[in-house]
Formats: structure tokens, C-alpha cells, sequence
């Protein structure tokens, strides 16, 4: 069931426009670049030019080409042919449009806003709304604010602006703009003070009751303790040590502190409490930050708590379905608080911080891929990050041996040269921004122009 906009419906208006081209046009011999002097040619002189040109650059060095495109949907065909044709220099729309928002929820949680995710629907009971202008997802948004409202959910808007979407919220929040993480990071200040966070969803699904070695100044500190196996480790309630954190029968402790194998340790869950327990992040040091009523603060967190604990969806599944450690449930849980986010969070310096704030705080109520909440689209399952690494190198009339675009982990996955300079023209996947899952597409004119 899809809708088109106005833009969409007007898109047969490009094909019949006197304006479009109906022949390429060569720049006429001997005048200036700019001068705006060209002369009509076929369609197979000009892929003939294009052909000596790209053969002599992929003969010579790859990396001299530079391809770059827009929102076309095909960004899976243009990939692909940047790949075999040996260049690093490809993205694609992704790198100019919320990268930082997409990195964020994939390295947190495999999936995102934006295209890889959506509420549900049909079931949320209470959404959150940060920083969406009315022309994202614009229809596909407003059928799903339609039955939000037909079934009686609440609609909570976090917005500086009270137009479009905002003026039909329930509730509306004029946050300062660029301050949403310390909004979201206050909410989660209030569920972590009243004990209102899914224990169960924590310990099974995500990496909260893995120990971290806690060695200060030492090689080592803050990695994840890892057996001989290289499986992360937790502290088992009822064998009383630290066991492969994978395995499907162990009883994990949510919080905990010791020492394994003569190193100190402590659990995700224990360095997040200490971290947003904080007086920082207090409903009171918020207001000052985003402008947002402390008492406004705690009540919308207690009311999400409340909706997701007290008003949890059960779904009977009589045949089973089958978890990721492959134990068996014949019911789906579901927490009815789902959120959305867009350019209002991504269009600031702190937008892959500021996604995951609001990341932590789905999935502090559980409500990632269950009822009600926000629901990943296909396929599955999905790896955290996304196991693809950017290529590295290229040579002359050879493929590249990955994708231009991928998800680095550690230093030896950047594309540096010895160096440690950058290999691409947008400087994706350097010191610069190691973390550039989409490329940066908006950088590209700039380093050409300064040379860099």
C-alpha cells in the first residue's frame, strides 16, 4: 500500500519538459570550459569518449575517477559497477543525508531510523517524534499519525519548530536546538533512578551483562572480557563465575563487579548506571541545557515506562518461534512505545551521539523488534554492525576486492595509506571520519577544490 506526493506525481512533467536534453552536447572546439558554447552529438560518439576516457583512467589508476550520485535508487547497481570498475571514490545520496544518524542506530542495534526502520503502527501506543520535517516519509508518516490516533495512542513531538506534524502532537516539546541527546540522556537518568528498565530484554538481547575490564592506564581497559574462545564473558548467577555470555542456559548477572582471571571487571549495565546516574544528566541540569521543564522531563519517561510495562502487548505464537541462542517462545512481548527520527537529530555535529541516546532509551524499555515497538524491515538477522569493511586498496584493471562503502571496527579496517593519510577524495573511512558508513559525498567538491 504506497501513496506518491505531489513531487512524485509531477515526475512525468521531467520527460515532457522542452527544457530536457534529447542529444548530449560536446563543448565546441576551441572554447573556454564555462563559456556554455556546445555542439550536438549521438549517443555513441559520446559513450565512445567516455569509454577511451574511463578505459585510460581504470588502465593507469582507478582512483582518479570520482563517482558520485544522487538519490536514484539504484544505489546498488552504481556500487557495483564503482567495485568492478576499481575505484574507491564511490557513494552515493546516503553520504549527504543523516550518515551519522544510520551509522549510529547500526552500530547500536544493526538497524536504524530513517529507511531501515519503522514504528508499528498498528500497535504503538505512545510515540516520540525528534526533529522531523514535514517532507520526510512525508505520507507513509502521516498514514501511520492517522491510525496512531484512530486507536487512541499519544503523539509526542520533540521539535524547536510547531508546524506540520507538530501542530497535530498531543504533546509538543520546543527543545533548543542540538540539545536532544541531553534530553534523551535525562529520560534515561529517570528510568535508570526508578528501576524502569525491561531486566529481561537487557540480559537476553543485548551486550549489558558482559563484563568490561576495568584496569585504568593499562593495555586492555575497557575491552569486553573475552574467553580463550574469544566469547565475551559474564558473570553467571548460579555457577558463581564468568561464563561464555553466548551460550543460551546461563543465568547473566545485569549488574556486576569482581575480578576474572586477576583483572578487575564490571558490567556494561554497571558503567552505564554510574555514567547517566549522574547528577549531569538530571531532569533539573537538562532544563537548563534544552530549555525542557524538568518536571516535563521525568513525566514523559514515566509515561513511556508506564505504557511499556503496564500496557505490554501479548502475542500467542501457539507453533513457537525461535531466539538467536535458539530457545524457544511461544509468545511475542511486546512494549508499545515506538519513536521516530530525522534530520532535526542528524543536521548537528553530535547527531551520531544524539541518535544513540535516543537508541539507549528503546532499548532501556525493550521495545526494539517486538510489538508495538520499532520494527527493523528485512532481511535478517541483523549483525551489529553490519559485517561488511570498506575496500582498501585498488589497482589498474582490477576489481576492487570488497564494496567502496562498509562498517570499520578497528584502525586496520580505515582506508589509509602507509601514512595514514586518506585514500578517498571525500576522506570516508579516514582519521578524519572513521565511521562514515555511506561515504561523505559532501565533502567531495570541497577537497577537490582545496586540493586535499
Amino acid at each position: 500500500k504506497g501513496v506518491l506526493c505531489a513531487k512524485g506525481n509531477a515526475g512525468i512533467m521531467k520527460q515532457n519538459s522542452p527544457a530536457k536534453l534529447q542529444t548530449p552536447l560536446l563543448r565546441k572546439p576551441g572554447t573556454e570550459r564555462g563559456a556554455g558554447e556546445f555542439e550536438a552529438i549521438s549517443m555513441a560518439e559520446a559513450l565512445d569518449i567516455l569509454e577511451a576516457r574511463l578505459r585510460k583512467i581504470r588502465e593507469t589508476d582507478p582512483l582518479k575517477l570520482a563517482y558520485f550520485t544522487g538519490r536514484d535508487q539504484m544505489q546498488a547497481l552504481t556500487g557495483f559497477w564503482a567495485s568492478q570498475f576499481g575505484t574507491l571514490n564511490w557513494a552515493a545520496h546516503g553520504g549527504f543525508c543523516s550518515v551519522n544518524m544510520a551509522a549510529g542506530g547500526l552500530y547500536t542495534m544493526g538497524h536504524a531510523f530513517w529507511e531501515f526502520g519503522d514504528p508499528d503502527w498498528e500497535r504503538t501506543k505512545y510515540f516520540m517524534m525528534w526533529g522531523v520535517a514535514d517532507d520526510h516519509a512525508s505520507n507513509p508518516i502521516k498514514i501511520g499519525l492517522e491510525k496512531l490516533k484512530r486507536n487512541g495512542g499519544k503523539f509526542v513531538s520533540i521539535n524547536p519548530a510547531r508546524t506540520g506534524y507538530q501542530a497535530i502532537a498531543d504533546e509538543w516539546v520546543g527543545i533548543k536546538p542540538g540539545t536532544d541527546a541531553m534530553l534523551a540522556l535525562s529520560m534515561m537518568h529517570v528510568l535508570l533512578k526508578h528501576d524502569q528498565f525491561d531486566w529481561e530484554f537487557l540480559i537476553r538481547y543485548t551486550n549489558a551483562p558482559q563484563l568490561i575490564v576495568n584496569t585504568p592506564g593499562e593495555v586492555g581497559h575497557g575491552l569486553i572480557a573475552r574467553d580463550s574462545d574469544d566469547k565475551p564473558l559474564v558473570w553467571d548467577m548460579e555457577k558463581e563465575t564468568a561464563v561464555d555470555g553466548t551460550q543460551a542456559e546461563v543465568t547473566p548477572a545485569l549488574f556486576h563487579e569482581g575480578e576474572v582471571n586477576g583483572k578487575p571487571v564490571r558490567s556494561v549495565m554497571v558503567l552505564l548506571a554510574e555514567q547517566y546516574l549522574d547528577e549531569q544528566y538530571s531532569p533539573e541540569n537538562a532544563e537548563k541545557i534544552c530549555g525542557v521543564p524538568a518536571e516535563q522531563i521525568e513525566r514523559m519517561a514515566l509515561e513511556m515506562a508506564h505504557v511499556a510495562f503496564k500496557e505490554t502487548i501479548e502475542i500467542d505464537v501457539p507453533e513457537g518461534w525461535t531466539d538467536w541462542a535458539g530457545r524457544k517462545h511461544y509468545k511475542f512481548i511486546g512494549r508499545p512505545v515506538s519513536m521516530h527520527a530525522m534530520r532535526g537529530i542528524s543536521a548537528h555535529s553530535n547527531g551520531f551521539q544524539t541518535c544513540r541516546a535516543i537508541h539507549f532509551l528503546q532499548i532501556m524499555l525493550g521495545t526494539i523488534d517486538c510489538p508495538g515497538g520499532h520494527l527493523a524491515k528485512p532481511p535478517y538477522p541483523k549483525h551489529i554492525p553490519p559485517s561488511l569493511k570498506p575496500a582498501k586498496e585498488c589497482a589498474p584493471n582490477t576489481p576492487l576486492k570488497g564494496p567502496p562503502l562498509g562498517f570499520p571496527t578497528c584502525p586496520e579496517d580505515l582506508v589509509i595509506d602507509e601514512h595514514g593519510q586518506p585514500k578517498r577524495i571525500d576522506k570516508a573511512f579516514s582519521w578524519d571520519a572513521p565511521i562514515s558508513n555511506h561515504g561523505l559525498m559532501h565533502m567531495v567538491i570541497t577537497n577537490a577544490v582545496n586540493g586535499d
